[in-house]
């Protein structure tokens, strides 16, 4: 019996490596306690198998009843795992491909070393080792893109299986074949890894292309949020301007209107000065607020202030951005102005808008610290990313405009509800 530990030793290593290949390369479909016991059972009849072969001597019939009844064990098992029936079959034909090209270069190699029979068994673990290493380190996730295309990949698993089964199942003494032809077993194997590294390379620049198109696609619809962002304030930014020029003449207009007021008193005549008053009725043009330095901030400020205050909804706000920023003054300008139209859409969805109110602050501490605080309906929530769901079609690109904003000037966005109100930070 001693004199078969090596073979024992070879055995135990050979069907323990081939069940983790195994495990490593499959998808189990139940716990990992039902895994672990059906593969431990494969594990002792295949070990019994190749103890039985190697009492009797007999080698050759070693290797021809373990490709089979290990292609039978898992047959049997196969229902245990989530890939289906070609997957599957791709994936033992894998895990066959490396267990006889470890076979094959530890038999090879250990034939030149001394103490073979121990030389054999020490290689043969290393290499199925290095084999497990690679696999879960570095392949497993480019393996599994494999399994799904598997009819690309599968001519080459099944070639190489094919040639190495050839020689097994046709072979009169396993020693002597593994010896007189391991030239061509092993340009078989340089062709085999070559294959199997090829599907792997070409997967992973296939992945990173589809990860650069799908980066620059996000860049290209951030642009196109921006611009389309952009278009909206410059009208926006337009119909201010109007404004502002309207309120100037109508300041303009007011002190001459004043002036004439002043002289008809002076000269008493009360009745002309009492006509005069109630035949104006100019509107009293609507003073412009300085909320901030900035003037371009400071105008979209003002214009959804105004549209807050009509709709009845309470503004504190208190800011910090002084007219000189590192920022592009004009694309800050568009992230408020999407937060504030976003805060003011949110009141109004309440019945009760005096309940409302909107609380802007903003702290310049090297880089601008804002914080818009509002009352929200209590159905708000925010998607498995932390970013505000939007209620209806065409809404939410203003949320994407100031997220785009933030990632341009890696800047921090958070959102947050809490006791009925809605909060949004940004760090820029």
């Amino acid at each position: 019996m001693i004199e078969h530990f090596p073979d024992f030793l070879r055995a135990a290593i050979s069907t323990t490596a081939n069940v983790l290949l195994m495990i490593t390369l499959l998808q189990p479909k139940y716990s990992k306690k039902v895994t672990i016991l059906t593969m431990l059972g494969i594990l002792g009849a295949d070990l019994g198998t190749a103890v039985y072969c190697y009492l009797s001597g007999n080698l050759t019939l070693l290797a021809k009843i373990d490709t089979i009844l290990f292609a039978v064990l898992c047959f049997a098992v196969r229902p245990l795992f989530k890939d289906t029936f070609m997957q599957w079959l791709f994936s033992y034909l894998t895990v066959q491909n490396i267990s006889d090209i470890v076979i094959i270069l530890s038999f090879t190699i250990s034939r030149k070393l001394p103490y073979p029979v121990y030389a054999n068994s020490i290689l043969r673990f290393l290499l199925f080792g290095a084999f497990l290493l690679i696999l879960l380190r570095y392949v497993r996730p480019l393996y599994r893109q494999a399994v799904e295309h598997w009819t690309a990949y599968f001519a080459i698993a099944l070639g190489v299986y094919i040639t190495f089964t050839y020689y097994v199942l046709l072979s009169d003494n396993i020693v002597a074949t593994l010896t007189e032809e391991a030239i061509p077993l092993l340009l078989v194997i340089l062709i085999g890894l070559a294959a199997y590294g090829s599907i792997f390379i070409s997967l992973k620049d296939l992945q990173r292309e589809f990860r650069i198109k799908d980066e620059n696609q996000k860049m290209q619809t951030e642009r196109e949020y921006l611009k389309l962002a952009a278009d909206n304030m410059s009208q926006r930014l337009k119909l201010m301007d109007e404004v502002s020029v309207q309120n100037s003449r109508a300041t303009h207009d007011r002190r001459h209107f004043n002036n004439v007021l002043l002289e008809l008193l002076k000269q008493g005549k009360c009745d002309e000065a009492v006509e005069l008053l109630k035949n104006q009725n100019q509107v009293v043009p609507k003073i412009i607020k300085v909320y901030c330095e900035n003037p371009i901030v400071n105008a979209a400020i003002c214009h959804y202030a105004g549209i807050a205050e009509q709709s009845g909804i309470k503004t504190e706000i208190e800011l910090d951005i002084p007219s000189y920023i590192t920022l592009d003054s004009l694309e800050l300008c568009l992230a408020v102005s999407n937060l504030l139209e976003n805060a003011i859409q949110a009141c109004k969805r309440l019945e009760n808008t005096k309940l409302c109110y909107i609380r802007f602050t903003c702290r310049n501490v090297g880089r601008l610290l804002l914080e818009i605080e509002n009352t929200c309906h209590k159905n708000t929530v925010l998607d498995k990313n932390g970013y505000p769901i939007a209620h209806e079609d065409g809404h939410g690109i203003g949320s994407k405009s100031v997220s785009a904003f933030a990632k341009k000037y890696d800047g921090e966005l958070m959102y947050s509800i809490e006791n009925g109100n809605f909060r949004v930070r940004l760090l820029v």
